[in-house]
């Protein structure tokens, strides 16, 4: 009999594909990550289905859309009740464990189930001297546990714990989430100087004054002016400057500790791939790391994410399986997060549920792409005006060369939606001749047969995932 494979998933938190040296990064080098991706395959076409943490979460476990998950928002937590992935592979016999970052709600209703044994971080957590929360009360609550260090050095050091204690005769799934590189990145001591000599490029469109883009993305507050002096850039803005290099001076402070609390998971990462070949499981074990989302790293002036542009939109996705997975390979079909389940029960020869809406990528990971592959993808943000950025409620298709995206801009009685709503914008990307969507073509004349095709396309894959468009009142 062939043994089950084990599955070690290493997630991050707001990681941009374009901060890791496998993916061609201008401002970043991630040895341990690119070890992943030279014994595997970079998969250049991995999407989030909602880009913001908690329903990118839900979306990952559930395989399924966040209107059928009920996961929409920050504020709608994940009922721990509904069926998940890690569910499965533990009732088929693998030893699971979940460590970090959970940011799916707590109490009975909402701490992680489906795991033999689990500790988190509280909502986001702190970086430094975090309290995390475990399974063990005999009436089935958790304990608060006060740790002593850097967090991501905690969940890798429970991690490595995690697979100190395990029955090495069966196989096991581990779930290794990390809270950084999320705001308001603060480095560990041994990574807090790094970069202080240099400066980080800025991106090529830093200066986008988003012109002929839609009013409520010029509306948006995630500009470097809107980042905490004290808070996100640790230090009083210097006076004497203008705006201009105000504004490069705040990139420079965001960018740098951005990039220091990337180093430590990218240490951790290498404390994790040496234990596997220390204990000769590599062949064995699946390991990918990907993100919840992207996120901005000054692209259009921006951080943070939520958007359907690309850096906000695409996910990292290095994934190792030596027993099948080609070392140094790459793919660029269109994949989202509601696929991982369906792929990860596929590998492991578990059986899934009827109720995900993913598709198993396994065939792509053996380098074949079916005829029938998907050339498109649906997404949809739900948080209308969110109190910190102003961020638009919107949905979106994108297909291998263009990007619709429709602002019905309405709350539509969310939790975590504000208002009030704004008028329908719409913005069109061509995708090939405007890889930096800098330019809306949705009113071009010569764009015209695109939209049409595209709008077609939209209603197509909305219908098809079971979501109702707007309809304005």
């Amino acid at each position: 009999m062939t043994r089950q494979p084990n599955l070690l998933f290493i997630m991050s938190d707001d990681h941009a594909s374009h901060a890791i040296s496998a993916y061609g990064s201008r401002i970043n080098q991630t040895p341990h990550l690119d070890r992943i991706a030279d014994g595997g395959m970079r998969m250049d076409g991995v999407f989030c289905t909602n880009s913001i943490c908690t329903p990118s979460r839900a979306a990952i476990l559930a395989g399924t859309y966040n209107h059928v998950n009920g996961v929409t928002t920050l504020a709608t937590h994940m009922d721990n009740s509904l069926w998940t992935f890690p569910k499965a592979l533990q009732g088929a016999g693998y030893q699971t464990g979940m460590f970090g970052k959970w940011h799916l709600g707590h109490g009975p209703k909402h701490d992680p189930s489906g795991f033999d044994f689990w500790r988190v971080l509280p909502g986001q957590g702190h970086y430094h001297n975090p309290v995390m929360v475990q399974a063990g009360n005999s009436d089935g609550s958790s304990q608060i546990v006060e740790r002593g260090g850097y967090v991501t050095d905690l969940i890798t050091d429970d991690c490595l714990s995690f697979l100190d204690r395990r029955d090495p005769e069966r196989p096991f799934a581990l779930f290794c989430h990390h809270k950084a590189p999320h705001r308001s990145w603060e480095p560990s001591r041994e990574h807090a100087t790094m970069y202080d000599d240099v400066d980080i490029p800025e991106p090529d469109t830093f200066r986008d004054d988003l012109v002929g883009r839609a009013e409520v993305i010029q509306a948006v507050k995630m500009r470097m002016m809107d980042l905490d002096p004290i808070v996100d850039l640790k230090s009083p803005v210097p006076s004497g400057l203008t705006e201009d290099e105000e504004i490069s001076w705040r990139y420079q402070r965001y960018i740098k500790d951005y990039l220091r609390v990337v180093a430590s998971i990218d240490d951790n990462v290498g404390r994790l791939l040496d234990r596997l070949d220390d204990e000769g499981i590599a062949d064995d074990t699946i390991v990918v790391y990907t993100s919840d989302q992207g996120f901005f790293l000054g692209d259009h002036g921006w951080f943070d994410k939520r958007l359907m542009y690309e850096q906000s939109l695409n996910m990292p996705f290095l994934i190792r399986y030596p027993a099948r997975i080609e070392p140094g390979s790459t793919n660029d079909d269109i994949v989202t997060n509601v696929d991982f389940a369906p792929t990860f029960l596929d590998l492991a020869g578990v059986e899934g549920s009827p109720k995900m809406q993913g598709r198993s990528f396994a065939s792509l990971l053996d380098g074949e792409t079916p005829d029938d592959w998907p050339t498109s993808m649906y997404y949809r943000y739900w948080m209308h005006r969110d109190g910190d950025h102003l961020c638009p409620a919107h949905y979106g298709v994108r297909t291998r060369t263009h990007k619709l995206i429709c602002y019905y801009n309405a709350p539509l009685g969310q939790p975590g939606a504000l208002g009030p709503a704004d008028p329908m914008e719409w913005e069109l990307f061509d995708l090939v001749n405007d890889p930096l969507e800098v330019h809306n073509i949705i009113d071009a004349p010569e764009a015209a047969a695109v939209r049409a095709e595209l709008e077609a396309e939209l209603a197509r894959v909305q219908a098809e995932v079971g979501d109702a468009p707007f309809v304005p009142q």
